[in-house]
Parts: C-alpha cells; structure tokens; sequence
C-alpha cells in the first residue's frame, strides 16, 4: 500500500523510524534505521516489529508498550534489541499512533543510546532505574529455570533496600547514595553463578555427597566469570559500579563472619560490605520462603537461626540491622 504523504514526512528524520500498521507489520522504515540495524528496507517491509525483539528487554516493558498501544496512547521506553549482525543494540525508543482515514498507523523514533556523545545529561533517576532494570534482566536471563526466581530476587532487592538504609543510618556510615543504589540493584546479581550448576544438584531434596557440594560451591566463580564477560560485551562506564559491587555481591555472599565460608574463607570485614548485607537478606528469604528443595521456615525459627550465628555467620552489627527492619 501507498504510504501517506503525512506518515512519510517523518522518514527524513535523523533518528531511526519505523512505520508500521495496525497489526504491527513494517510499511517502512529510514535509512538510518536501515544503518543501525543492519536490515534493508526491500528485505523487512511486511514483517513484524518485533524482527528485533530479544529476551533482555523485560516483559513488563513489553506489557507497558502493549497496554498503552492497545489504549491507542504514545508510549516511551528502552529497548534492548538484536541487529541483524547478532549483534545488541540499546536504545530509546517513542511509539506514537497516528489515525488517518479511519486507519490506525504507529510511528517508531529509535535513538541509539551507544551513539550518544559523551558527558550528555541524563537524569540520574532514568540512568538509575535504566541500570537496574537491565540488572534485573541479567539476573533472570541466568537463573530462568526457577519458575520463582523473579519473586525472589524482587523481595531480596526490596530487603537489601531497607538493610542498607537502616544500618547506614543507625552507624552513622556516611555511605554515599551512589553506592547504596548500587548495592540495591546489584543484590539481585548474586546467584548467577547457579546457572552453571546442574539441576540435579541444585534442586535436590536431602543431603548433598561432598562431590555435590563442592560443586554447589563453584557458583560464585562461575557468577564472576558471567558477569566478567558481560562486562566486557558491554564495556561501557555506564555499568562500572554497579558491576564493580556486584562482583563483590556475586563472590562473597557466602563468606561467613568466622572465616568458614566460601569460595576464600574470608573473615570479618575483608569480607565487602555489600556481601555482608546481601549474606543476611539472602539467607533470611530463602528460609522463609519454600523452594523445590525445602519447606518454608516460619518467622521466630529464621529469627533464631540469624541470632544463633550472629557473629559466626553474620556480622553482628547487620544482624542488629536487619532485627530492627522487621519489627
């Protein structure tokens, strides 16, 4: 079909467009979209949108898009695409509906966050909430066969939250909100290591044979080595605290206070404090919680446990913390 001479005109824009019908087939796109993505226009024309579409741009973006185009409202987001080279492609995206002649068009402006100059503002609320949901992206991407492990990472991320307010606030630490964020979003990060672990193992009921358990104690390692080549896929500063913390989250949360943890058998405070602070909300929601290996705890049993290892297992000072965020 022709296309309308009103819906062409946004063609000649710098940013990347797309044009597409009610049903989300492509009508056209630019040349710049042709650049950036790697498709040419002859090859696309008639397919759907979603040609781009990959498993690291979060459901609830996608629910958000769909439940605004369905209203036939604008909607705005970011998006974590693939281009035609396989390569991902992070970018801006705003989606407008146009009705001309009684037929509904969407007009797609993609911006290409790596093509952004250097020292260009970005709100720190965006380039915050930006990290941490591509943070939790990552995490759900490495530990997709636990049906649970959204909610889990969800309360464990809410728990780090409060934790680390509470006990900055009640020792006076003076720790900068820079990196109290970073160790909220990078708490969900601290198991991905599990994704190398096999299933057999990781969710088998009873006691594990000390074979089983030493490689149920590889996770950490194998969490740093995931996020070490994430890192380096990305390569880009945007990510270097919060990926600079969560390396310490990743290979630490299962030092023990004593020295009896693992994978270094670290002791007091060489172990990070963000590994000290995410031990006990981790531990505290996977006792509380049931999963496929174990029941649920109640409340004054998980309770006595953290007290039993307060200065053990835990440092004391966080377990005192946590106590006062549950009453």
């Amino acid at each position: 079909m022709a296309l309308n001479q009103n819906l062409r005109m946004f063609l000649s824009l710098s940013d990347a467009v797309i044009i597409t019908d009610a049903d989300h087939r492509i009508l056209d796109v630019n040349q710049t979209y042709e650049e950036i993505t790697g498709y040419k226009r002859e090859t696309i024309i008639g397919a759907r949108a979603s040609i781009l579409k990959t498993k690291f741009t979060t459901e609830a973006t996608y629910r958000s898009m769909y439940e605004a185009l369905y209203k036939k409202e604008s909607w705005a987001g970011i998006f974590i695409n693939k281009k035609k080279s396989g390569e991902l492609w992070h970018s801006s995206i705003s989606i407008t509906p146009f009705l001309i002649e009684g037929e509904w068009f969407y007009v797609g402006l993609f911006r290409e966050l790596e093509d952004l100059r250097e020292g260009i503002y970005i709100a720190e609320e965006r380039r915050s909430s930006f990290q941490a949901a591509l943070l939790k992206v990552l995490a759900i991407s490495c530990e997709i066969r636990d049906p649970a492990i959204e909610e889990h990472l969800t309360r464990v991320q809410q728990l780090t939250e409060r934790l680390i307010t509470t006990h900055n606030e009640r020792l006076n630490l003076k720790l900068k909100d820079e990196y109290v964020r970073s160790v909220s979003h990078s708490s969900i990060m601290h198991d991905i290591g599990k994704s190398g672990v096999p299933e057999g193992i990781l969710y088998k009921p009873g006691q594990l044979t000390s074979y089983e358990r030493l490689i149920i104690e590889m996770h950490p390692l194998i969490g740093v080595d995931i996020l070490e080549k994430i890192n380096a896929e990305l390569d880009d500063e945007f990510f270097k605290d919060e990926f600079d913390v969560a390396r310490n989250i990743i290979l630490h949360h299962h030092e023990k206070w004593d020295g009896s943890g693992y994978p270094h058998r670290l002791k007091g405070a060489d172990i990070p404090l963000e590994a000290r602070i995410v031990s006990v909300v981790d531990v505290y929601d996977a006792l509380t919680s049931r999963r496929p290996y174990k029941e649920i705890w109640g409340e004054e049993r998980t309770l006595e446990f953290l007290l039993d290892h307060r200065g053990s297992f835990f440092d004391p000072d966080i377990i005192d913390s946590f106590l006062l965020i549950l009453k």
